[in-house]
């Protein structure tokens, strides 16, 4: 076990999936309008967060995160292991009095900008590489500190006279990382990877302790990157056939591992606080770090263009990245900004390669016409299910939990619904549309025709009433 910087291979695989793994580490980090006095960023980091075991017991959040996973190392393999974290980086503001001392204030107010208190994220990591045979039976544990530390950075004005001064300040931090591997039992080499993060902090929380005195202490956007040099990572999300009961006696708690790097390779995981799919990418039209959670790019970069110069100012001041991100909607070309109206990725696969026709690509084949199939009848077909025929009208139980699905369906396990229709696809598919009985706006979503959607196999048939 080392704690080394990794080899270029490995560095260099990394630097793949760090592309999404810092979208996951800022996510939420400042929100739009990017100004520390707004209301939305006075409550910091949403993702993520392992509190110190003493406001763990007091709090509905967590001292660790628990990743397991599998895996099919060959012999010799080796596990590279990065957890990230941003640590909390309390930052004050003091201005010059006129007898030489320094004095804290609400603000310093500059030209460009205007400076108040505000929690920085400085980024720490922990890394690791060991063989994959030195990880069975208890595995091993990696302990790691971060000493407290305070810095200043004088503030001056456009002639260099000193106006102020900002004062940063960190608390010691401590954590371990577990890792161990078992061998599962079955025709195949596979093994179950567990990884655990913990925030070990001896901070104590007094009976009157809030989340903002505990932040400095904690591990902020705590997620997990894993490269197996020798062997490939089984998908968690979409298993083959035979890794299916091995992959749902995985326990993951508070994080959620993923293929990253390249749809068709096999060698990175990435273990999130927010919930991916394999292979999670950067959209390409996207121009840069927006910080802002769930952001829409378009949105927000029309809406930052348009704060005020005052607003500009104070998102200028709260911290650097808020500044990034205002000079960036400033400077945005008119042509970047068109590309953010919209992409398609689907078609391409169903139309085949475009070809130019003009300045406009159209497919080789014409787009199917539903309005123009008389072979198909929504309002009146119907499907099979368990032998009996479902179609509008029809009563079923909702059942999504016998596919692959998503969580927000989940929640609809076992609850009655009306089927709305039944529609075929181009590709010979069936979906059968329904609104969810006891939904208070049902009636709303079936005049805007706005049903959820689920296949045969997803529903049970009820007797009609």
């Amino acid at each position: 076990m080392t704690t080394v910087a990794f080899t270029p291979g490995t560095e260099a695989r990394f630097a793949v999936a760090r592309h999404v793994a810092d979208a996951v580490l800022f996510e939420g980090y400042v929100l739009y309008p990017y100004r520390a006095s707004a209301a939305k960023n006075r409550l910091r980091w949403q993702f993520g967060v392992l509190v110190p075991p003493s406001w763990s017991a007091a709090a509905e959040e967590h001292d660790f995160q628990l990743t397991e996973c599998l895996m099919e190392p060959r012999t010799g393999a080796e596990l590279a292991v990065e957890v990230r974290f941003l640590r909390a980086q309390r930052r004050t503001v003091e201005e010059l009095r006129r007898d030489g001392t320094f004095a804290p204030t609400g603000e310093l107010r500059l030209p460009d900008r205007v400076l108040v208190a505000w929690d920085e994220g400085v980024e720490e990591r922990v890394t690791l590489v060991v063989p994959v045979a030195e990880l069975r039976g208890d595995g091993l544990a990696l302990p790691f500190t971060r000493p407290a530390a305070e810095e200043t950075e004088e503030v001056t004005d456009a002639d260099g006279r000193v106006l102020g001064r900002l004062v940063r300040r960190r608390e010691e931090i401590s954590g371990t990382v577990r890792i161990s591997a078992a061998e599962l039992d079955g025709p195949y080499r596979v093994e179950r990877l567990s990884v655990t993060v913990e925030n070990t902090s001896s901070w104590t929380a007094e009976p009157d302790t809030d989340r903002h005195a505990a932040l400095p202490y904690s591990l902020v956007a705590t997620h997990t990157l894993l490269r197996l040099d020798g062997g490939a990572f089984v998908s968690m999300t979409d298993p083959p056939e035979w890794a299916r009961g091995a992959v749902a006696a995985c326990r993951n708690l508070h994080t959620w591992p993923v293929l990253a790097g390249e749809p068709g390779r096999d060698d990175l995981m990435l273990s999130s606080p927010i919930i991916l799919e394999d292979h999670p990418a950067i959209a390409p039209e996207s121009p840069g770090a927006l910080y802002d959670a769930t952001e829409i790019d378009e949105i927000l970069a029309l809406r930052t263009a348009a704060l005020t110069d005052e607003e500009k100012r104070e998102a200028r001041g709260t911290d650097a990245r808020a500044a990034a991100v205002i000079e960036l909607a400033d400077t945005m070309p008119p042509e970047v900004l068109e590309r953010l109206h919209g992409a398609v990725r689907s078609l391409q696969s169903v139309t085949g390669p475009p070809k130019p026709a003009g300045n406009i690509l159209e497919p080789e084949t014409p787009w199917w016409d539903p309005g123009g199939d008389t072979g198909v009848d929504p309002g009146n077909d119907h499907v099979l299910v368990d032998g009996r025929a479902v179609r509008a009208g029809s009563r079923v139980v909702l059942r999504p939990r016998l596919r692959r699905t998503d969580a927000q369906d989940l929640f609809l396990d076992g609850r009655s619904a009306m089927v709305e229709a039944v529609l075929h696809d181009v590709d010979g598919g069936v979906h059968i549309a329904v609104t969810v009985e006891d939904d208070p706006g049902a009636d709303i979503r079936r005049e805007q025709g706005r049903f959820l959607y689920f296949q045969p196999d997803e529903v049970e048939a009820l007797e009609d009433m």
